[in-house]
């Protein structure tokens, strides 16, 4: 898969200078450490960045084309290379993984919801890798520049890429939808996130549903999570749907038959007259609705059991999403990827399920991009905590604040502390002997530092 010259001239709005030295590249970089020899370096312009400070370093490591904003050519007119103007190099970004995703011969499968995409993703690639050729989102690039990275990224041999889309604004998913053109198309649940810029779950599916509109559009088909009435509803009339789900008669369906003691969870499925059972590798009864739908699309594509099963064996916990570390005195839970209402519900209940000491303890921070409601969210905390019989919360965080007040009301050792500094000198301090200990909080409170202080208080 290269970009040619016609292909550059295509662009919307594209000059292109020095048009004679032009080659067709297949290696596009932003980034100018990682330039490859005859390759096209796009300088992408951020809030805390700009691309265009690298250009001659880009050149010199052996790019034979840059790309560049057309307000900024007066400084590079004199490089003996292509240079090719655009009105904004992002979007032009976007458009040349949109035309490399047109060459791309192999299957698209593109996965959004409020939780366990990564997950998903992650475990879904891994079964494929078993009779395909697969490739997938690295790390957490799956906004609009990390879509059209991993989607320029991928080998001409690639017989099936799996993209994780992620949103937090409108539109958002509709632009990484229409440039990734996925065959599958893939929602995990609607829930309580990004509700600041996205108010209800009505605006959450919204926002996700325009991935499965791709979809259909793009002549393929979407797998809907029956469990969660609002995709349910909404996916009803969809002729090319292949439903999922625990509850009534789904297409692939999933029944969870116990837990270890250690709180991996026991799982069945059947789809396509295969009936599969699994010990989970992994934690959470949410980990068990992320290894259904990735099964079902696993079968779906053609997999054995066995083939699955093999990969079921290779799938690994991703850090800071339940990732659990049993130590000889104690356990820890670090889920300090990310938080909302739903994922910290899967997290309690992943806590509550772990039998190896009877003590559990909680050390959360608050919960953001939750809109109007997230103090009443926050409160209702206390509910679940009770119900769970939690005996140690300690929380951090404005917003936590509302929590640790509502359980100053019951018998529950709870304890918060207004700053960073007040935390870390209690958990110096705090015996997590026979205890297991669940960190977790939204991105930006950055809990994976006291998961860090308490694993080496433990280890």
């Amino acid at each position: 898969m290269k970009i040619s010259l016609t292909d550059i001239f295509n662009l919307n709005n594209s000059i292109i200078y020095n048009p004679d030295k032009f080659k067709s590249v297949s290696k596009i970089s932003t980034d100018s450490r990682t330039i490859k020899a005859n390759s096209l370096y796009v300088a992408l312009k951020g809030n805390k960045y700009d691309g265009h400070n690298f250009i001659k370093e880009a050149i010199l490591k052996g790019a034979s084309a840059v790309m560049i904003n057309k307000n900024r050519l007066k400084n590079f007119s004199n490089l003996d290379c292509t240079v090719i103007t655009v009105p904004n190099t992002t979007l032009a970004y976007g458009e040349l993984a949109a035309i490399f995703r047109s060459k791309f011969k192999g299957i698209v499968i593109s996965i959004t919801g409020s939780n366990g995409k990564t997950t998903t993703k992650e475990i879904l690639a891994t079964l494929l890798n078993e009779k395909f050729k697969t490739e997938k989102t690295l790390a957490n690039d799956n906004n609009h520049i990390g879509i059209p990275k991993t989607i320029l990224s991928t080998k001409n041999s690639t017989e099936v890429l799996v993209l994780e889309h992620g949103t937090n604004h409108f539109g958002e998913i509709e632009y990484t939808a229409n440039i990734a053109q996925p065959d599958y198309a893939i929602i995990t649940n609607i829930g309580d996130s990004h509700l600041e810029y996205l108010i209800d779950r009505n605006g959450v599916y919204k926002e996700k549903s325009t991935l499965l509109n791709a979809a259909i559009n793009n002549g393929g088909k979407i797998f809907a999570n029956t469990d969660d009435p609002l995709i349910k509803s909404q996916t009803k009339n969809i002729k090319k749907r292949i439903t999922f789900g625990f509850n009534g008669k789904p297409n692939i369906m999933g029944k969870i038959i116990g837990y270890t003691p250690e709180g991996k969870t026991k799982l069945v499925v059947e789809y396509l007259n295969s009936k599969i059972e699994i010990d989970l590798p992994i934690y959470g009864s949410s980990s068990a609705k992320n290894v259904l739908i990735s099964v079902g699309v696993a079968l779906h594509l053609g997999l054995t059991p066995s083939q699955i099963l093999a990969g079921i064996s290779k799938i690994s916990q991703v850090k800071g999403r339940l990732f659990v570390k049993p130590f000889s005195n104690a356990t820890l839970i670090d889920d300090t990827y990310n938080s909302n209402p739903a994922s910290m519900m899967a997290a309690i209940d992943l806590l509550k399920r772990i039998k190896t000491y009877s003590t559990k303890t909680l050390v959360i921070g608050d919960m953001f991009e939750l809109g109007e409601n997230a103090e009443l969210i926050h409160k209702e905390l206390s509910k679940i905590i009770l119900k769970s019989k939690i005996k140690n919360v300690f929380t951090i965080g404005k917003l936590m604040k509302n929590l640790s007040l509502e359980l100053e009301k019951e018998k529950i050792n709870s304890k918060y502390f207004s700053t960073r500094k007040l935390l870390t000198s209690f958990i110096k301090q705090y015996d997590f002997n026979n205890q297991v200990v669940l960190v977790k909080g939204s991105r930006g409170m950055k809990m994976e530092d006291f998961a860090e202080q308490i694993r080496e208080k433990i280890n």
